[in-house]
């Protein structure tokens, strides 16, 4: 949140500095199964954000004393690259605010992964972001959820995330840098779309009622669009790999 003195105009003729009206997500596009390396991967563009993540497991736990007899444990890593962001620029390793969003990151998905499945195990999920511009710990989570699926982990459901926020009397969907930076509310959620279970609600500024109801419906309907496209990354990976059998029988 920047101070009245330095806010730059985010509102210009009714639409935002970037063009879009106020319930408009920036483009989206995500492909699964990018890594050769990793279970499960993503790839994740939204706007100008650049966002891989990658799945590895489930396998033992380590160290085992961490390990549960009943369940398996998720470790996540998040981490903006040192080249992602200006602010980024020169810094290596894990910051606090990276470690912050690593532990809700993990929290959204031990509500969603059947942890029960694999007891005494293991599931790591890794998020670089590549190249940052607003909103990457929702973008992260919509990534990971990909890749997770591509790894064949077994989820009740396949999460998303998304920004919303308000400027002055209006509400907006998905903030890039500059709106995450001088909005008057900035609110990352993420969704279980299955039965719209809000598994992260995390709050900078603040609304009234209404508008957080408004805000909420914006999320919601944002998710039809954002499912699709995380369900049909998944598709193409089965559609690519039913090309390559019948290219293999042909020969």
């Amino acid at each position: 949140m920047g101070s009245s003195a330095d806010k730059p105009k985010l509102i210009i003729n009714g639409k935002r500095v970037d063009g879009r009206g106020f319930s408009e997500m920036r483009p989206m596009k995500i492909e699964a199964g990018v890594l050769k390396n990793a279970d499960g991967s993503a790839y994740l563009e939204q706007g100008k954000n650049r966002i891989l993540a990658a799945v590895f497991g489930p396998k033992e736990a380590t160290p085992r004393h961490m390990a549960k007899a009943d369940r398996a444990i998720i470790k996540c890593r998040y981490a903006m690259a040192p080249f992602s962001s200006l602010s980024e620029h020169g810094r290596s390793g894990p910051n606090r605010r990276a470690v912050e969003i690593a532990k809700v990151i993990r929290e959204v998905f031990e509500n969603v992964v059947i942890l029960e499945d694999f007891p005494g195990s293991q599931i790591d999920i890794s998020i670089e972001v590549l190249q940052g511009d607003g909103g990457t710990r929702a973008a992260g989570i919509t990534a990971a959820a990909v890749a997770l699926a591509n790894a064949g982990i077994p989820m009740k459901d396949i999460v998303y995330g998304i920004s919303t926020g308000r400027i002055d009397e209006h509400i907006i969907l998905d903030l890039d840098m500059i709106e995450d930076n001088f909005s008057d509310a900035d609110i990352p959620v993420a969704v279980s779309p299955r039965n719209n279970e809000i598994l992260l609600l995390q709050m900078d500024g603040g609304m009234t009622k209404e508008q957080f109801k408004e805000a909420i419906g914006m999320v919601m309907e944002s998710g039809k669009t954002i499912s699709k496209i995380q369900r049909d990354a998944l598709l193409e990976v089965y559609r690519k790999e039913e090309k390559r059998h019948e290219k293999n029988k042909k020969q």
